[in-house]
């Protein structure tokens, strides 16, 4: 089972949140059909956002993070709920690399060093929250920190692994942010920085021990007291239904619905983030139409 898990440092001003993401990136990976260097990089922005939704407060807020990068991947969108239920998609899901000099899968060719990372929060006001950071990497947990320090201000540590097997399923997946609180002074930093370096990256070594979110951050954040203020199942889920691909297709105008009836004689729509297909025969788009 997918989770996340929250803890907080009892005796210092640091929060941290970890996920388990094996499930929620195999799924991403049967809708969209990614090899793996692509599957790594969906995956890793996945359990980001997954995270960051997970910190948002409403129960109808969202977050989506967007990565252009100029890789051969093209663009990458995730979209989280406040659960930490994600979705998303790539442009270019069938792209493959050669494996770096250390045998790991190049996620930071394939997304591209130059570029930026976007993330949209949703929390249902008039407008959103937009923030952007230049790339770093293009490995997604450096950029993801780069992000938190650049638009939010937060010193943030961020890590995110993929393990791809060799039949091109997920074998593991997982993460974890942690973030200094307002007050943090040097000594709290220097901790966190022992712990995290320590631990090193969320690589294949650490995901096929089988650790857990929690096991993640009692590693990393071995010199503090910590506790659990939370755990909840996540999961990839997609909310499209025929009634919004209905919405959509009111939306277009009555111009555009005409052009689409005439031309095509019905419609066949595919949800960009998951596999359903919704089907509109000529006479439901002409009962779209305003009478």
């Amino acid at each position: 089972m997918d989770e996340i898990v929250r803890m907080i440092a009892k005796n210092a001003p640091v929060k941290a949140m970890a996920i388990t993401g094996r499930n929620m990136v195999e799924r991403a990976r049967e809708i969209h059909r990614t090899l793996p260097v692509v599957t790594a990089a969906l995956g890793r922005s996945l359990m980001a956002c997954s995270m960051m939704g997970d910190q948002l407060k409403g129960e109808g807020a969202s977050v989506t993070l967007r990565i252009k990068g100029d890789g051969p991947m093209g663009s990458l969108t995730a979209v989280s709920d406040t659960e930490g239920n994600a979705r998303g998609f790539v442009q270019n899901p069938a792209v493959t690399l050669p494996l770096k000099d250390n045998g790991k899968l190049d996620v930071g060719s394939v997304v591209g060093r130059e570029g930026t990372l976007t993330v949209i929060k949703d929390l249902e006001m008039r407008e959103p929250y937009v923030g952007m950071a230049p790339l770093v990497s293009g490995e997604i947990a450096e950029d993801v920190t780069a992000y938190f320090a650049v638009s939010e201000q937060i010193p943030t540590a961020c890590a995110l692994g993929v393990l791809v097997d060799t039949d091109q399923s997920v074998l593991r997946a997982g993460g974890y942010l942690i973030q200094l609180l307002p007050g943090a002074g040097e000594e709290t930093i220097e901790k966190v920085e022992r712990g995290v370096a320590a631990l090193g990256p969320v690589t294949s070594a650490l995901l096929e021990e089988g650790m857990d979110g929690e096991g993640l951050l009692r590693r990393a954040l071995g010199e503090f007291d910590l506790e659990v203020l939370e755990r909840h199942p996540v999961e990839y889920r997609c909310y499209c239904s025929r009634q919004r691909v209905t919405q959509a297709l009111v939306s277009m105008g009555p111009d555009e619905l005409r052009s689409l009836i005439e031309e095509q004689g019905k419609a066949e729509l595919t949800c960009q983030f998951c596999d359903a297909v919704y089907e509109f025969s000529r006479e439901e788009l002409e009962g779209l139409l305003p009478g």
